[in-house]
């Protein structure tokens, strides 16, 4: 495949002004390999073992949600060394959809409503409310992550849903005002919970957004490199 033939293509899928601003100049072909490929791998992150199985498959093009490069890179040295290092060697493209694949129609919080059966959904800044029939254990079932319950949601029924780090004072408020009686995100901080005005289900980052890349990945016939991170829970 061509790459600019595959760049209209996701610019169509997740268009980049639909991302937020914070997002500008970490969205898109943040690197280029070589200009033809035959195959496209998704994950969520560009981390080294992703990367490292992405080269066993000859992969040209890597399609992730995060990118590697978070801040304006002005020297190389380290593990983003060793990544770009890697990456470059292999003349392979790393395609990155962030915020723009959040906010996109049948995009991540989309995946994720649909994974827990939400129906009757209405829109949020940066996630969705939807009506939702399943209980805190099979939620933690189908995501495969434990939860963290804050508050008491008792039998909640209208549930917000924010894919990634969703836990913002305001975005708890706008999710109240749609309806919400219960928000599922994650990285929950401390001050946040205690002046959240609604229960909040904590999961991990993980979990809320791989579903969007795994479907991503199945839709269109490429390969998902799994990369979970690994967590274990003491009680």
């Amino acid at each position: 495949m061509d790459v600019k033939a595959f760049i209209q293509e996701m610019d169509r899928l997740a268009p980049p002004d639909i991302a937020e601003d914070f997002d500008a100049g970490k969205i898109g072909l943040i690197v280029e390999g070589a200009p033809e490929f035959d195959t496209i791998c998704c994950a969520l992150d560009a981390t080294p073992a992703v990367v490292n199985e992405a080269i066993r498959l000859k992969v040209g093009m890597l399609v992730v949600h995060h990118t590697p490069l978070w801040s304006p890179v002005t020297s190389l040295t380290g593990p983003t060394a060793s990544l770009m290092r890697e990456i470059l060697s292999a003349r392979m493209n790393v395609w990155v959809m962030h915020t723009n694949f959040d906010h996109a129609e049948e995009g991540v919080n989309d995946a994720l409503a649909e994974l827990l059966s939400l129906t009757d959904t209405i829109p949020l800044t940066l996630g969705l409310v939807g009506t939702c029939t399943i209980t805190p254990a099979e939620i933690s079932r189908r995501l495969g992550c434990p939860l963290r319950i804050w508050g008491d949601p008792g039998s909640f029924r209208r549930l917000a849903v924010i894919a990634g780090s969703g836990f913002d004072p305001e975005f708890l408020r706008e999710a109240k005002e749609k309806g919400a009686d219960t928000v599922l995100s994650a990285e929950l901080k401390h001050s946040v919970m205690r002046s959240a005005p609604l229960p909040c289900i904590e999961a991990t980052h993980y979990a809320l957004e791989a579903p969007a890349m795994r479907r991503l990945a199945a839709r269109r016939g490429w390969h998902y490199i799994e990369d979970e991170p690994r967590l274990k829970t003491v009680l």
